[in-house]
């Protein structure tokens, strides 16, 4: 569970949007979702594999 501590004066969107950055940086929102369904870990190799080589085209694409 995140908490957020809240100034006094501040606005609640400002807290809402601090509260949704560390959401985002501690990723739980997609642990979560990885977490819905199980994937074997032959799968989850062959797309960490899939995912570095779009990488490697993506950076090659640039350079050029």
């Amino acid at each position: 569970m995140l908490i957020i501590n809240i100034k006094p004066g501040e606005n609640i969107d400002r807290a809402l949007k601090r509260y949704k950055q560390k959401v985002r940086k501690t990723q739980q929102v997609q642990q979560l979702r990885e977490k819905q369904h199980f994937t074997k870990p032959s799968a989850a190799r062959r797309e960490e594999i899939a995912k570095a080589k779009y990488k490697l085209e993506y950076q090659r694409r640039i350079e050029e």
